[in-house]
Protein backbone atom coordinates (compact mmCIF):
# COMPACT_ATOMS: atom_id res chain seq x y z
CA UNK A 1 0.00 0.00 0.00
CA UNK A 2 2.86 2.37 0.78
CA UNK A 3 4.45 1.64 -2.61
CA UNK A 4 1.16 2.32 -4.42
CA UNK A 5 0.70 5.57 -2.49
CA UNK A 6 4.27 6.62 -3.25
CA UNK A 7 3.89 5.89 -6.95
CA UNK A 8 0.55 7.71 -7.04
CA UNK A 9 2.05 10.72 -5.27
CA UNK A 10 4.98 10.91 -7.66
CA UNK A 11 2.68 10.66 -10.65
CA UNK A 12 0.41 13.36 -9.21
CA UNK A 13 3.36 15.69 -8.66
CA UNK A 14 4.47 15.34 -12.28
CA UNK A 15 0.94 15.68 -13.64
CA UNK A 16 0.54 18.93 -11.73
CA UNK A 17 4.00 20.08 -12.79
CA UNK A 18 3.34 19.58 -16.49
CA UNK A 19 -0.21 20.86 -16.39
CA UNK A 20 1.01 24.08 -14.79
CA UNK A 21 3.87 24.50 -17.27
CA UNK A 22 2.76 26.31 -20.39
CA UNK A 23 4.86 25.38 -23.39
CA UNK A 24 5.68 28.28 -25.69
CA UNK A 25 7.97 26.74 -28.29
CA UNK A 26 6.56 26.74 -31.82
CA UNK A 27 6.42 23.77 -34.18
CA UNK A 28 9.26 25.14 -36.30
CA UNK A 29 11.56 25.87 -33.36
CA UNK A 30 10.86 22.39 -31.98
CA UNK A 31 11.85 20.89 -35.34
CA UNK A 32 15.06 22.93 -35.26
CA UNK A 33 15.92 21.73 -31.75
CA UNK A 34 15.15 18.08 -32.43
CA UNK A 35 16.94 18.13 -35.81
CA UNK A 36 19.94 19.73 -34.14
CA UNK A 37 19.85 17.03 -31.46
CA UNK A 38 19.83 14.35 -34.19
CA UNK A 39 22.47 15.91 -36.36
CA UNK A 40 25.97 16.44 -35.14
CA UNK A 41 29.41 15.00 -35.59
CA UNK A 42 27.88 11.69 -36.68
CA UNK A 43 27.32 13.19 -40.12
CA UNK A 44 31.09 13.30 -40.61
CA UNK A 45 31.41 9.53 -40.22
CA UNK A 46 28.75 8.54 -42.73
CA UNK A 47 30.87 8.52 -45.89
CA UNK A 48 33.27 6.24 -44.01
CA UNK A 49 30.32 3.99 -43.15
CA UNK A 50 29.23 3.95 -46.79
CA UNK A 51 32.72 2.95 -47.90
CA UNK A 52 32.30 -0.20 -45.78
CA UNK A 53 28.91 -1.18 -47.22
CA UNK A 54 28.46 0.35 -50.65
CA UNK A 55 25.72 2.80 -51.61
CA UNK A 56 22.80 0.36 -51.92
CA UNK A 57 23.28 -1.43 -48.60
CA UNK A 58 23.98 1.89 -46.88
CA UNK A 59 20.68 3.32 -48.16
CA UNK A 60 18.83 0.23 -46.93
CA UNK A 61 20.42 0.43 -43.48
CA UNK A 62 19.88 4.19 -43.26
CA UNK A 63 16.21 3.79 -44.18
CA UNK A 64 15.71 1.04 -41.62
CA UNK A 65 17.35 3.00 -38.81
CA UNK A 66 15.31 6.12 -39.67
CA UNK A 67 12.00 4.21 -39.72
CA UNK A 68 12.85 2.45 -36.47
CA UNK A 69 13.68 5.81 -34.89
CA UNK A 70 10.24 7.15 -35.87
CA UNK A 71 8.60 4.05 -34.40
CA UNK A 72 10.62 4.49 -31.22
CA UNK A 73 9.38 8.07 -30.87
CA UNK A 74 5.85 6.71 -31.31
CA UNK A 75 6.36 4.23 -28.45
CA UNK A 76 7.72 6.94 -26.15
CA UNK A 77 4.84 9.31 -26.88
CA UNK A 78 2.24 6.58 -26.39
CA UNK A 79 3.78 5.59 -23.06
CA UNK A 80 4.07 9.21 -21.93
CA UNK A 81 0.47 9.90 -22.93
CA UNK A 82 -0.94 7.07 -20.83
CA UNK A 83 0.67 8.14 -17.56
CA UNK A 84 0.91 11.88 -18.19
CA UNK A 85 4.70 11.89 -17.83
CA UNK A 86 7.07 13.72 -20.17
CA UNK A 87 10.41 12.69 -18.71
CA UNK A 88 12.37 9.68 -19.96
CA UNK A 89 13.64 8.81 -16.48
CA UNK A 90 10.15 8.97 -14.98
CA UNK A 91 8.92 6.54 -17.61
CA UNK A 92 11.63 4.22 -16.33
CA UNK A 93 10.36 4.74 -12.78
CA UNK A 94 6.79 4.09 -13.82
CA UNK A 95 7.72 0.94 -15.74
CA UNK A 96 10.32 -0.71 -13.48
CA UNK A 97 10.50 1.32 -10.30
CA UNK A 98 13.68 2.98 -9.09
CA UNK A 99 16.05 0.61 -11.01
CA UNK A 100 14.32 1.58 -14.26
CA UNK A 101 14.78 5.24 -13.47
CA UNK A 102 18.48 4.72 -12.73
CA UNK A 103 19.07 2.72 -15.92
CA UNK A 104 17.34 5.35 -18.07
CA UNK A 105 19.26 8.20 -16.43
CA UNK A 106 22.60 6.40 -16.84
CA UNK A 107 21.91 5.58 -20.50
CA UNK A 108 20.99 9.19 -21.28
CA UNK A 109 23.98 10.54 -19.40
CA UNK A 110 26.53 8.22 -21.01
CA UNK A 111 25.16 8.63 -24.51
CA UNK A 112 24.92 12.39 -24.43
CA UNK A 113 28.34 12.71 -22.82
CA UNK A 114 29.66 10.62 -25.71
CA UNK A 115 27.88 12.92 -28.16
CA UNK A 116 29.21 16.07 -26.51
CA UNK A 117 32.69 14.57 -26.49
CA UNK A 118 32.55 13.82 -30.20
CA UNK A 119 31.46 17.40 -30.95
CA UNK A 120 34.26 18.93 -28.90
CA UNK A 121 36.68 16.39 -30.37
CA UNK A 122 36.07 18.00 -33.76
CA UNK A 123 36.63 21.45 -32.28
CA UNK A 124 39.89 20.25 -30.76
CA UNK A 125 41.36 19.11 -34.07
CA UNK A 126 39.72 21.37 -36.64
CA UNK A 127 39.82 24.79 -34.97
CA UNK A 128 43.65 24.93 -34.81
CA UNK A 129 43.78 24.19 -38.54
CA UNK A 130 41.31 27.00 -39.27
CA UNK A 131 43.32 29.45 -37.15
CA UNK A 132 46.53 28.28 -38.77
CA UNK A 133 45.13 28.95 -42.25
CA UNK A 134 43.66 32.35 -41.35
CA UNK A 135 46.88 33.57 -39.73
CA UNK A 136 49.21 31.94 -42.26
CA UNK A 137 51.10 30.02 -39.58
CA UNK A 138 53.04 26.80 -39.95
CA UNK A 139 51.92 23.54 -38.39
CA UNK A 140 54.96 23.63 -36.13
CA UNK A 141 53.79 26.82 -34.40
CA UNK A 142 53.84 26.51 -30.61
CA UNK A 143 51.50 29.41 -29.84
CA UNK A 144 48.85 28.63 -27.24
CA UNK A 145 46.00 29.27 -29.68
CA UNK A 146 47.29 26.41 -31.84
CA UNK A 147 46.77 23.97 -28.99
CA UNK A 148 43.41 22.21 -29.37
CA UNK A 149 43.16 21.49 -25.65
CA UNK A 150 43.26 25.18 -24.81
CA UNK A 151 40.82 26.00 -27.59
CA UNK A 152 38.09 23.61 -26.45
CA UNK A 153 38.28 25.14 -22.98
CA UNK A 154 37.99 28.62 -24.48
CA UNK A 155 35.04 27.64 -26.70
CA UNK A 156 33.34 25.92 -23.79
CA UNK A 157 33.61 28.89 -21.46
CA UNK A 158 32.78 31.62 -23.99
CA UNK A 159 30.04 29.98 -26.11
CA UNK A 160 28.76 26.66 -24.78
CA UNK A 161 28.44 27.47 -21.09
CA UNK A 162 26.32 30.64 -21.50
CA UNK A 163 23.89 28.77 -23.78
CA UNK A 164 23.82 25.76 -21.44
CA UNK A 165 22.80 28.01 -18.54
CA UNK A 166 19.49 28.97 -20.17
CA UNK A 167 16.55 27.70 -18.17
CA UNK A 168 14.44 26.30 -21.02
CA UNK A 169 15.46 24.25 -24.05
CA UNK A 170 13.05 26.16 -26.31
CA UNK A 171 15.27 29.25 -26.13
CA UNK A 172 17.92 27.40 -28.14
CA UNK A 173 15.66 27.15 -31.20
CA UNK A 174 17.38 30.11 -32.85
CA UNK A 175 20.90 28.77 -32.35
CA UNK A 176 19.70 25.35 -33.51
CA UNK A 177 18.33 26.90 -36.69
CA UNK A 178 21.65 28.62 -37.34
CA UNK A 179 23.48 25.36 -36.62
CA UNK A 180 21.32 23.54 -39.18
CA UNK A 181 21.97 26.24 -41.79
CA UNK A 182 25.71 25.71 -41.28
CA UNK A 183 25.32 22.00 -41.93
CA UNK A 184 23.24 22.69 -45.05
CA UNK A 185 26.15 24.79 -46.28
CA UNK A 186 28.45 21.88 -45.42
CA UNK A 187 26.30 19.57 -47.56
CA UNK A 188 26.30 21.97 -50.52
CA UNK A 189 30.06 22.38 -50.27
CA UNK A 190 30.62 18.62 -50.18
CA UNK A 191 28.52 18.30 -53.34
CA UNK A 192 30.64 20.97 -55.04
CA UNK A 193 33.78 18.94 -54.35
CA UNK A 194 32.32 15.90 -56.10
CA UNK A 195 34.03 15.82 -59.50
CA UNK A 196 31.80 14.96 -62.42
CA UNK A 197 34.62 12.82 -63.75
CA UNK A 198 34.13 10.49 -60.81
CA UNK A 199 30.41 10.19 -61.45
CA UNK A 200 30.69 9.29 -65.11
CA UNK A 201 33.92 7.27 -65.02
CA UNK A 202 33.33 5.36 -61.78
CA UNK A 203 30.97 2.70 -63.23
CA UNK A 204 33.49 1.75 -65.89
CA UNK A 205 36.64 1.84 -63.83
CA UNK A 206 35.40 0.68 -60.43
CA UNK A 207 32.09 -1.10 -60.82
CA UNK A 208 33.38 -4.64 -61.36
CA UNK A 209 36.06 -4.43 -58.73
CA UNK A 210 33.79 -2.69 -56.28
CA UNK A 211 31.02 -5.26 -56.72
CA UNK A 212 33.34 -8.10 -55.79
CA UNK A 213 35.00 -6.11 -53.02
CA UNK A 214 31.71 -5.19 -51.33
CA UNK A 215 31.02 -8.80 -50.39
CA UNK A 216 34.44 -9.04 -48.82
CA UNK A 217 34.06 -5.70 -47.06
CA UNK A 218 30.87 -6.84 -45.41
CA UNK A 219 32.79 -9.62 -43.76
CA UNK A 220 35.54 -7.40 -42.42
CA UNK A 221 35.61 -6.30 -38.82
CA UNK A 222 35.72 -2.69 -39.95
CA UNK A 223 32.12 -2.98 -41.12
CA UNK A 224 31.09 -3.54 -37.51
CA UNK A 225 31.25 0.23 -37.10
CA UNK A 226 28.71 0.95 -39.83
CA UNK A 227 25.49 0.20 -37.95
CA UNK A 228 26.71 1.79 -34.67
CA UNK A 229 27.61 4.96 -36.59
CA UNK A 230 24.15 5.03 -38.17
CA UNK A 231 22.46 4.38 -34.84
CA UNK A 232 24.57 7.07 -33.17
CA UNK A 233 23.60 9.52 -35.92
CA UNK A 234 19.84 9.13 -35.31
CA UNK A 235 19.62 9.14 -31.52
CA UNK A 236 17.47 12.06 -30.36
CA UNK A 237 15.20 10.24 -27.95
CA UNK A 238 16.42 11.83 -24.69
CA UNK A 239 15.46 15.21 -26.20
CA UNK A 240 12.01 14.14 -27.46
CA UNK A 241 10.15 14.42 -24.16
CA UNK A 242 11.79 17.70 -23.01
CA UNK A 243 10.93 19.24 -26.40
CA UNK A 244 7.40 17.84 -26.06
CA UNK A 245 7.10 19.48 -22.65
CA UNK A 246 7.99 22.93 -23.99
CA UNK A 247 5.89 22.62 -27.17
CA UNK A 248 2.98 25.02 -27.59
CA UNK A 249 -0.39 23.26 -28.02
CA UNK A 250 1.21 19.88 -27.18
CA UNK A 251 -0.45 16.75 -28.56
CA UNK A 252 1.01 13.34 -29.33
CA UNK A 253 0.26 13.77 -33.05
CA UNK A 254 1.89 17.20 -33.16
CA UNK A 255 5.02 15.91 -31.43
CA UNK A 256 5.10 12.80 -33.63
CA UNK A 257 4.97 15.05 -36.70
CA UNK A 258 7.91 17.02 -35.31
CA UNK A 259 9.83 13.77 -34.89
CA UNK A 260 8.95 12.56 -38.39
CA UNK A 261 9.89 15.85 -40.06
CA UNK A 262 13.17 16.07 -38.15
CA UNK A 263 14.18 12.47 -38.88
CA UNK A 264 13.20 12.77 -42.57
CA UNK A 265 15.22 15.96 -42.95
CA UNK A 266 18.27 14.37 -41.37
CA UNK A 267 17.79 11.22 -43.45
CA UNK A 268 18.03 13.28 -46.64
CA UNK A 269 21.02 15.25 -45.40
CA UNK A 270 22.81 12.13 -44.18
CA UNK A 271 22.35 10.23 -47.41
CA UNK A 272 23.55 13.01 -49.70
CA UNK A 273 26.48 13.93 -47.47
CA UNK A 274 27.61 10.30 -47.29
CA UNK A 275 27.13 9.75 -51.03
CA UNK A 276 28.99 12.89 -52.11
CA UNK A 277 31.84 12.23 -49.71
CA UNK A 278 32.06 8.59 -50.73
CA UNK A 279 31.99 9.24 -54.49
CA UNK A 280 34.70 11.85 -54.07
CA UNK A 281 37.14 9.66 -52.15
CA UNK A 282 35.81 6.07 -52.44
CA UNK A 283 37.57 3.85 -49.94
CA UNK A 284 40.30 6.40 -49.24
CA UNK A 285 38.24 8.40 -46.78
CA UNK A 286 38.94 8.39 -43.05
CA UNK A 287 36.41 8.13 -40.26
CA UNK A 288 36.01 11.89 -40.18
CA UNK A 289 35.17 13.57 -43.50
CA UNK A 290 36.82 16.93 -42.76
CA UNK A 291 40.08 15.15 -42.09
CA UNK A 292 39.82 13.55 -45.52
CA UNK A 293 39.26 16.88 -47.25
CA UNK A 294 42.24 18.40 -45.45
CA UNK A 295 44.48 15.91 -47.24
CA UNK A 296 43.35 17.30 -50.59
CA UNK A 297 43.99 21.02 -50.09
CA UNK A 298 43.93 22.39 -46.55
CA UNK A 299 44.33 25.96 -47.84
CA UNK A 300 41.32 25.85 -50.18
CA UNK A 301 38.92 28.69 -49.30
CA UNK A 302 35.79 26.56 -49.70
CA UNK A 303 37.18 23.81 -47.49
CA UNK A 304 38.15 26.43 -44.92
CA UNK A 305 34.59 27.78 -44.88
CA UNK A 306 33.25 24.23 -44.58
CA UNK A 307 35.46 23.62 -41.57
CA UNK A 308 34.25 26.81 -39.95
CA UNK A 309 30.59 25.98 -40.65
CA UNK A 310 30.92 22.52 -39.12
CA UNK A 311 32.74 23.95 -36.10
CA UNK A 312 29.90 26.42 -35.50
CA UNK A 313 27.28 23.69 -35.99
CA UNK A 314 28.75 21.16 -33.57
CA UNK A 315 29.55 23.85 -31.00
CA UNK A 316 25.94 25.06 -30.96
CA UNK A 317 24.69 21.47 -30.67
CA UNK A 318 26.46 20.83 -27.36
CA UNK A 319 24.05 22.90 -25.19
CA UNK A 320 21.04 21.12 -26.72
CA UNK A 321 22.53 17.74 -25.85
CA UNK A 322 23.47 18.88 -22.34
CA UNK A 323 19.87 19.67 -21.32
CA UNK A 324 18.67 16.01 -21.14
CA UNK A 325 21.74 15.02 -19.10
CA UNK A 326 21.08 17.74 -16.56
CA UNK A 327 17.42 16.80 -16.46
CA UNK A 328 18.30 13.12 -15.92
CA UNK A 329 20.67 13.98 -13.07
CA UNK A 330 18.08 16.26 -11.47
CA UNK A 331 15.47 13.50 -11.67
CA UNK A 332 17.93 11.03 -10.18
CA UNK A 333 19.50 13.15 -7.44
CA UNK A 334 16.83 15.76 -6.64
CA UNK A 335 13.42 14.26 -7.54
CA UNK A 336 10.44 16.50 -6.95
CA UNK A 337 12.62 19.52 -6.01
CA UNK A 338 11.68 22.95 -7.40
CA UNK A 339 13.95 24.72 -9.86
CA UNK A 340 17.13 26.02 -8.30
CA UNK A 341 19.63 28.17 -10.19
CA UNK A 342 22.58 26.96 -8.13
CA UNK A 343 21.90 23.30 -9.01
CA UNK A 344 21.15 24.27 -12.60
CA UNK A 345 24.51 26.02 -12.99
CA UNK A 346 26.57 23.55 -10.92
CA UNK A 347 25.46 20.53 -12.96
CA UNK A 348 26.17 22.28 -16.28
CA UNK A 349 29.64 23.37 -15.15
CA UNK A 350 30.48 19.91 -13.77
CA UNK A 351 29.35 18.17 -16.97
CA UNK A 352 31.35 20.49 -19.20
CA UNK A 353 34.46 20.01 -17.07
CA UNK A 354 34.12 16.22 -17.32
CA UNK A 355 33.55 16.32 -21.08
CA UNK A 356 36.54 18.61 -21.62
CA UNK A 357 38.77 16.25 -19.66
CA UNK A 358 37.44 13.30 -21.62
CA UNK A 359 38.11 14.97 -24.97
CA UNK A 360 41.70 15.72 -24.02
CA UNK A 361 42.46 12.04 -23.41
CA UNK A 362 40.29 10.14 -25.98
CA UNK A 363 42.63 9.01 -28.79
CA UNK A 364 40.18 8.34 -31.61
CA UNK A 365 36.78 9.67 -32.62
CA UNK A 366 35.82 6.28 -34.06
CA UNK A 367 35.94 4.81 -30.57
CA UNK A 368 33.28 7.31 -29.46
CA UNK A 369 31.06 6.61 -32.46
CA UNK A 370 31.49 2.86 -32.28
CA UNK A 371 31.27 2.12 -28.58
CA UNK A 372 28.57 4.67 -27.76
CA UNK A 373 26.52 3.66 -30.78
CA UNK A 374 26.82 0.00 -29.83
CA UNK A 375 25.69 0.38 -26.21
CA UNK A 376 23.64 3.42 -25.28
CA UNK A 377 22.16 4.04 -28.73
CA UNK A 378 20.32 0.69 -28.96
CA UNK A 379 19.29 1.09 -25.32
CA UNK A 380 17.68 4.47 -25.96
CA UNK A 381 16.27 3.74 -29.44
CA UNK A 382 15.18 0.09 -29.15
CA UNK A 383 15.33 -1.54 -25.74
CA UNK A 384 13.89 0.98 -23.28
CA UNK A 385 11.06 2.43 -25.44
CA UNK A 386 9.82 -1.09 -26.24
CA UNK A 387 9.98 -2.24 -22.62
CA UNK A 388 8.37 0.97 -21.37
CA UNK A 389 5.48 0.46 -23.78
CA UNK A 390 4.94 -3.14 -22.69
CA UNK A 391 4.98 -2.27 -19.00
CA UNK A 392 3.09 1.03 -19.05
CA UNK A 393 0.23 0.42 -21.49
CA UNK A 394 -2.50 -1.30 -19.38
CA UNK A 395 -3.11 -4.97 -20.17
CA UNK A 396 -6.85 -4.38 -20.21
CA UNK A 397 -6.31 -1.99 -23.10
CA UNK A 398 -3.65 -4.04 -24.90
CA UNK A 399 -3.01 -7.62 -23.68
CA UNK A 400 0.50 -9.00 -23.75
CA UNK A 401 -0.38 -11.11 -26.80
CA UNK A 402 -1.74 -8.13 -28.73
CA UNK A 403 0.04 -7.12 -31.93
CA UNK A 404 1.32 -3.72 -30.65
CA UNK A 405 2.95 -5.28 -27.59
CA UNK A 406 4.42 -8.17 -29.59
CA UNK A 407 5.89 -5.59 -31.97
CA UNK A 408 7.29 -3.64 -29.04
CA UNK A 409 8.83 -6.84 -27.64
CA UNK A 410 10.44 -7.66 -30.99
CA UNK A 411 11.67 -4.08 -31.14
CA UNK A 412 13.43 -4.43 -27.79
CA UNK A 413 14.83 -7.84 -28.76
CA UNK A 414 16.27 -6.29 -31.91
CA UNK A 415 18.07 -3.79 -29.72
CA UNK A 416 19.65 -6.56 -27.62
CA UNK A 417 20.74 -8.44 -30.75
CA UNK A 418 22.18 -5.31 -32.31
CA UNK A 419 24.06 -4.41 -29.12
CA UNK A 420 25.52 -7.90 -28.69
CA UNK A 421 26.68 -8.26 -32.28
CA UNK A 422 28.14 -4.77 -32.50
CA UNK A 423 30.03 -5.05 -29.22
CA UNK A 424 31.39 -8.46 -30.21
CA UNK A 425 32.84 -7.22 -33.49
CA UNK A 426 34.13 -3.98 -32.00
CA UNK A 427 35.90 -5.80 -29.15
CA UNK A 428 37.44 -8.18 -31.70
CA UNK A 429 38.65 -5.18 -33.66
CA UNK A 430 40.16 -3.61 -30.56
CA UNK A 431 41.91 -6.82 -29.50
CA UNK A 432 43.33 -7.66 -32.93
CA UNK A 433 44.38 -4.08 -33.63
CA UNK A 434 44.04 -4.62 -37.37
CA UNK A 435 43.26 -1.74 -39.73
CA UNK A 436 43.55 0.79 -36.93
CA UNK A 437 45.30 3.06 -39.40
CA UNK A 438 41.95 3.59 -41.07
CA UNK A 439 40.79 5.55 -38.07
CA UNK A 440 40.49 9.29 -38.11
CA UNK A 441 41.75 11.61 -35.42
Amino acid sequence: GHLCLSTFSIRRIFLLSYSQFEGKTSFGMSVFNLSNAIMGSGILGLSYAMSNTGIVLFLILLTCIACLSCYSVHLLLRSAGVVGIRAYEQLGLRAFGHPGKIIAAIAITLHNIGAMSSYLFIVKYELPLVIQTFLGLTSSSEDWFMNGNYLIILVTVSIILPLALMRHLGYLGYTSGFSLSCMVFFLSAVSQNLELYHIFCWPHQHCTAKHSDEVTLLLELQTAYTIPILAFAFVCHPEVLPIYTELSNPTKRRMQNIGNVSILGMFIMYFFTATFGYLTFYGKGSTELLHTYSKVDPLDTLILCVRLAVLVAVTLTVPVVLFPIRRALLQLLFPGKPFNWLRHIAIAVSLLICVNLLVIFVPNIRDIFGFTGATTAPTLIFILPGLFYIRIIPTEREPLNSRPKIQALCFSALGFIFMTMSLTFIILDWTTGEKRSLGGH
